[in-house]
């Protein structure tokens, strides 16, 4: 599994249909795509929203975000994470 950092945006629409029961539907649909939630934060600000999210691959996460855009009306942009010491491992050669 791949983790990524997927951020949000809220438009006025998707602000106006703020509800939990659309953050259990967010939930289900990252699961659908074989995701797991590691966590969600409303952060409100740039972004609005930050969710931590794990996806075998690239492809279930493009889809899943293209997914979530078009069920919320939020915008998401999709970022692959790694952690650092790994970074370091990788860029040890360079």
């Amino acid at each position: 599994m791949t983790t990524f950092i997927m951020c949000g945006k809220y438009s006025l629409e998707a602000l106006k249909r703020i509800k939990s029961e659309r953050t259990k539907k967010s939930v289900k649909l990252i699961e659908k795509f074989g995701g797991k939630v590691n966590a969600m934060y409303a952060v409100l600000g740039e972004p609005d929203l930050v969710f931590i999210l794990d996806f075998p691959g690239i492809e279930e996460a493009v889809r899943a975000s293209i997914a979530l855009t078009k069920l919320t009306g939020i915008a998401f942009s999709t970022n692959p994470a790694i952690p650092v010491d790994q970074f370091d491992k990788i860029t040890a050669t360079l």
